[in-house]
């Protein structure tokens, strides 16, 4: 059985070689942070929406990302496409179901995007936070707009429930990240720096996508990865921050600066 530790220290060092390269239909408030942190690890970002051009993107690309942050109709028909798109190409995808259960809208878009997707099944992830985790499973009818009203330990039992739905990996973020797919993991890295600048939720999604490209081995999911990065380079980024100002691109710097080895050594992880 792979030790996770070592499969997640393969991973980043993977990633920087190959560069996968990640189209992501993200909201407007994050366009340039989760570009920025893409690069800073090491993928190969490019925020593309247009029906034109996406099945091109998408043939290139080593997995989508669609984040319904900012949605309207036209939005709404580009992530069913690209959604489409991505199962008939077998392309990764991951869904981050901004505000879903803040209105019956974002309900709705998030649940018929899982319903395209679920052919993807383990190459299919769900990120989220709890409320929103909660709120896709129909466990929770209101959220706090796009912040949690629940904590991740109360969404564990719907992470479980969509991930037998649509056989996808599902990952709540919070105090602890719960990250389920065969195997199921806890991950308590991290500093609460991390909810007071926007969009660290959608970097996490972003980089989750980079990793997705990559693929699972033997049942360890990919998002594993991506989970172990955000809460390792979190957390080294907190150190010298006296802020949110500071910590936004202190967290970029320790995205960069990150070596499988610290990843490896530092990250805290149990396997349930």
């Amino acid at each position: 059985m792979t030790d996770p530790r070592h499969f997640i220290a393969q991973r980043l060092t993977q990633l920087r070689a190959s560069s996968p390269l990640v189209v992501n239909i993200t909201n407007y408030v994050v366009m340039n942070n989760t570009a920025n942190a893409l690069l800073a690890l090491g993928a190969s970002p490019v925020m593309a929406h247009s029906h034109e051009e996406m099945e091109d993107m998408l043939n290139l690309a080593g997995a989508l990302v669609i984040n319904i942050g900012t949605l309207d109709r036209q939005w709404i028909a580009r992530m069913k496409h690209a959604a489409a798109l991505a199962v008939a190409l077998d392309k990764p995808l991951v869904l981050d179901p901004v505000g879903c259960g803040a209105s019956s809208l974002r309900t709705d878009t998030a649940r018929q995007l899982c319903d395209i997707a679920a052919p993807l099944a383990g190459r299919f992830i769900i990120r989220g936070n709890a409320s929103e985790v909660m709120a896709l499973a129909g466990e929770l009818r209101s959220t706090k707009g796009v912040d949690s009203l629940a904590s991740s330990d109360a969404a564990l039992g719907a992470a479980l429930s969509l991930h037998r739905q649509y056989q996808a990996q599902v990952v709540v973020s919070g105090a602890t990240d719960y990250v389920v797919g065969q195997r199921i993991f806890t991950l308590t890295d991290g500093h609460p720096l991390m909810v007071r600048v926007t969009g660290m939720g959608c970097t996490f999604t972003a980089l989750t996508g980079a990793f997705a490209a990559l693929g699972d081995e033997q049942g360890l999911p990919c998002a594993l990865s991506a989970a172990a990065v955000m809460g390792v380079a979190g957390l080294q980024a907190s150190k010298d921050s006296a802020g949110p100002g500071s910590f936004q691109w202190r967290f970029l710097d320790a995205l960069y600066q990150l070596t499988p080895e610290q990843l490896a050594a530092q990250v805290k992880l149990v396997e349930l």
